[in-house]
Order: structure tokens, then C-alpha cells, then sequence
């Protein structure tokens, strides 16, 4: 899959795990900093951590889970099967710098969710704020951590790419 397609996606299912009523933390632009050296993340999760140390810093957080492959969905921790060839990702819209909780933004602005990538990529709006969505993929094999990858999309510069058809 290529890796235009993937933010995408993970966009698609961004909103529709946030529909799920459940409210969850907002993580902020400094917890998608890696160590250049290390892959390490602010949260001290790094390439060979097993389940324990991820959940530990980040099982409060929607979390995608691909397993072998297959389509990004949620998954309540407790079933993520990190012994599995699985990729995990952490996404996050921030709009001005500051990240958004998706059911109150699309309140406070009178749009419904499916409507929301159409909204954050006008030309009107993207002269008037900056919008990043930002992830963290972690790739797992054998139960353990074996790629950390830091990836974003500037809307403000990249908006005509991933327009939504």
C-alpha cells in the first residue's frame, strides 16, 4: 500500500473510531517526537518493547490496529493480538498547533463527521488555520516492536493531494 494511501485511510477510520461515543484522550505534538537515534518516543516506547511497555503509555488512546495486512480497525486493547504480524497507529488531527477532539469539533462547527475532510481541506478555511494530521505507526512482529515511524500531512500544503472523491 502506498504511503499516500495510508494516511487516507487512517483518516476514514480516525472518524469513524471517534463515533464510537467513547471519550478519549487527546495526545499533544510533542508525544509524535521520536529520538533520531533511537526511534524512541517521548513516551519511552521504543523498537523491541513488547505489548506491556506500549499499553502502559498509550492504552488510553485510540488505537488502529492492521493485523497481517489487513484493513485498519479498532480494536479494544485487551484484543489487539500483538503476537500477530500487526501494524498499530496513533492518529491525531491538530488544528492550529493544538489537537482536536473530532465529535465536539465537528459540533461546534456544524458539520457532520463524514463531511469533515471536505471541511478541513477549503481553500477558506486552510487561509485561516493550519491543519496536521499526525501519526505514529508501529509495526509488530513476534509480540515485540520492530519499527517506530513518525508521519503527518500538512493540509496547508499537501490538501489538493489527499482531497477526499
Amino acid at each position: 500500500m502506498s504511503k499516500k494511501i495510508i494516511p487516507a485511510l487512517c483518516l476514514a477510520l480516525t472518524l469513524a473510531v471517534c463515533s464510537c461515543g467513547e471519550e478519549k484522550p487527546l495526545l499533544s505534538p510533542t508525544d509524535y517526537d521520536l529520538d533520531a537515534e533511537t526511534a524512541q518516543t517521548i513516551r519511552g516506547v521504543k523498537i523491541g518493547d513488547g505489548a506491556d511497555v506500549f499499553l502502559a503509555a498509550y492504552q488510553d488512546y485510540d488505537i488502529l490496529s492492521s493485523i497481517s495486512g489487513g484493513d485498519y480497525r479498532f480494536l479494544p486493547t485487551e484484543e489487539i493480538p500483538f503476537d500477530a504480524s500487526l501494524t498499530t497507529i496513533l492518529p491525531s488531527f491538530f488544528i492550529d498547533g493544538a489537537a482536536i477532539d473530532i465529535d465536539s469539533f465537528c459540533e461546534n462547527n456544524g458539520i457532520e463527521k463524514d463531511g469533515l475532510l471536505a471541511f478541513l481541506t477549503e481553500e477558506d478555511y486552510l487561509e485561516h488555520h493550519t491543519v496536521v494530521y499526525q501519526y505514529l505507526v508501529f509495526e509488530w512482529e513476534n509480540g515485540v516492536i520492530s519499527d517506530i515511524r513518525s508521519e503527518s500531512m500538512d493540509y496547508n500544503r499537501d490538501a489538493a493531494y489527499y482531497e477526499a472523491n
